[in-house]
């Protein structure tokens, strides 16, 4: 069953050029121009991945990241032409899982799209995985949920997943690069800063930011102990 992309940008040329090169991936694309229709289509057709621009008409991108993430865990990749580093912080922080600057190669961002698929793919078929115990933090990896001290914490998909990376490899460094090659692949062509702004939601939901040390030039550590 092929997969369904949602596009939603109020540019018809970047509509039109985004799914010329999603279709004969083997995609189902679907498309929307202005914020409420974009809420709409996400909506009606359950779409397996997002790509939403920022700038929108009637409704802005972040507002309508904003309430699809009440309902929705689905992947979202912003588009901006923006080049404020704020707004692609913002757009992390309520939720975003990657960020794409316009003009940005078409090429580049099937590519992410195909990245982001296949790694929810090899999730939704891992086998039976358990739990990881620390002394102040235990994540669920079967059901994806992660508890501080008994009281449950809601993650994004994306900070679920770095959150277990980093846990698994609990008291060893995990470089930037290979965070970036465990959630996003190895054909990421996107900044490493995400990594930062991920991990720095993932702190403040903990409550301890001391339990994931950064690295200085290197990467982070995770360091709750094992229970």
């Amino acid at each position: 069953m092929a997969a369904k992309i949602l596009i939603i940008d109020d540019e018809p040329s970047i509509l039109n050029l985004v799914s010329a090169y999603l279709r004969p991936e083997g995609f189902e694309v679907y498309t929307a121009s202005d914020g409420p229709s974009g809420l709409k289509a996400a909506r009606a057709c359950k779409p397996d991945l997002i790509v939403l621009d920022l700038m929108l008409p009637g409704m802005d991108g972040l507002e309508v990241l904003n309430r699809l993430r009440r309902e929705s865990n689905v992947y979202v990749i912003l588009l901006t032409a923006r080049t404020e580093e704020t707004d692609k912080i913002v757009g992390l922080s309520i939720g975003a899982d990657d960020y794409v600057t316009k003009p940005f190669s078409p090429r580049e961002l099937v590519a992410r799209i195909k990245a982001a698929l296949r790694r929810m793919q090899l999730i939704s078929q891992e086998e039976h995985e358990g739990i990881l115990n620390f002394r102040h933090v235990q994540i669920d990896l079967d059901a994806r949920r992660v508890f501080v001290e008994g009281k449950e914490v809601e993650l994004t998909a994306t900070e679920f997943e770095l959150l277990k990376a980093l846990a698994q490899n609990a008291g060893r460094v995990m470089t930037r690069e290979r965070l970036l090659e465990k959630i996003w692949e190895t054909d990421y062509y996107g900044d490493a800063r995400v990594i930062d702004v991920h991990v720095g939601h993932i702190r403040q939901k903990l409550g301890r930011p001391e339990w994931i040390a950064t690295v200085r030039g290197v990467g982070y550590r995770f360091e709750d102990e094992r229970a």
